[in-house]
């Protein structure tokens, strides 16, 4: 069986690893192929030309993940990537006769609005405080018209390998601690692979919509202290209330335990295992 990886960038690659760990073969279109390590796949893609423009699908694909990412944070760009590139990879299976057994979109928590600290969850509704946000949504909204049996995995503040730029700011000294508290929502890199992977191939019938997340959500400037004891740095002063970069996640606290409920474990259930992870330069990879 195959699997088929729209959009196999960094969390792409990682889901195909262990998709072919557990004994599919794994496609992977991006726009550099080149780029897509052993045993996977690549091929030549850009998912936001047309959907005649794309490779053949093989007719034994079984998986397929969209995991598209903008090329800036534009409206333009995220239309381009989230709505027409999920268009063009659902025109393509249809080109090609190609019906898979379980689709699954790689979406984000920015279609959700500001709680004012509150708990959200699937059953919350979306309200997107931004553009982007909106275009999301719709990318979601037109998956599931077409196919209702589609899984949207909702995930939020994905760090991890090469996704360092907490580590990094302390690193550097320019760390910002916020005057007030600011709520954050995070999923290791390799804990968002291994639930896409679980999601498509270890439920019988799973739900049209996951958050995945962490199980601790938490105020940034406990991220920031935690980072700086672990590296030996001092951390700068707080800033001044009012200053700053409010956070694009909104003030939230994002729930998992649907994600919980099917049964997956997360190799790092808080930013402190996973954390700690990237600063030893470790991973987990399983089926």
């Amino acid at each position: 069986m195959t699997v088929l990886i729209a959009g196999c960038g960094d969390l792409g690659t990682e889901a195909g690893l262990r998709f072919a760990a557990a004994g599919f073969s794994v496609l992977g279109w991006r726009r550099s192929p080149d780029k897509i390590p052993a045993p996977l796949t690549g091929q030549a893609a850009d998912l936001t030309g047309s959907s005649g423009e794309l490779p053949r699908i093989p007719a034994d694909t079984d998986v397929v993940v969209i995991a598209v990412a903008a090329g800036r944070r534009s409206e333009d760009a995220y239309r381009a990537a989230y709505v027409d590139g999920t268009a063009n990879v659902l025109d393509a299976l249809e080109r090609d006769g190609v019906r898979p057994r379980r689709i699954l979109f790689v979406s984000s928590t920015a279609v959700y609005g500001d709680a004012g600290g509150g708990w959200v969850d699937e059953d919350t509704p979306a309200a997107p405080a931004s553009a982007t946000g909106a275009v999301i949504l719709e990318a979601e909204e037109l998956l599931h018209a077409r196919r209702p049996d589609a899984v949207v995995l909702r995930l939020s503040g994905i760090y991890g390998p090469g996704r360092t730029r907490l580590i990094d700011s302390v690193t550097a000294g320019t760390a910002a601690v916020p005057a007030v508290p600011q709520l954050t929502n995070r999923i290791h890199r390799d804990d968002a692979a291994a639930a896409i992977v679980h999601l498509t191939t270890r439920l019988p019938e799973p739900e049209p919509l996951y958050v995945g997340v962490d199980d601790e959500p938490v105020d940034l400037a406990e991220v920031l202290r935690f980072l700086a004891a672990e590296l030996d740095r001092e951390l700068p002063a707080a800033e001044p209330a009012g200053t700053g970069t409010s956070s694009r996640g909104g003030d939230r606290k994002l729930r998992n335990a649907k994600l919980r409920g099917t049964g997956f474990e997360f190799a790092y259930p808080t930013f402190r295992e996973g954390y700690r992870a990237v600063l030893a330069g470790t991973g987990v990879r399983h089926p």
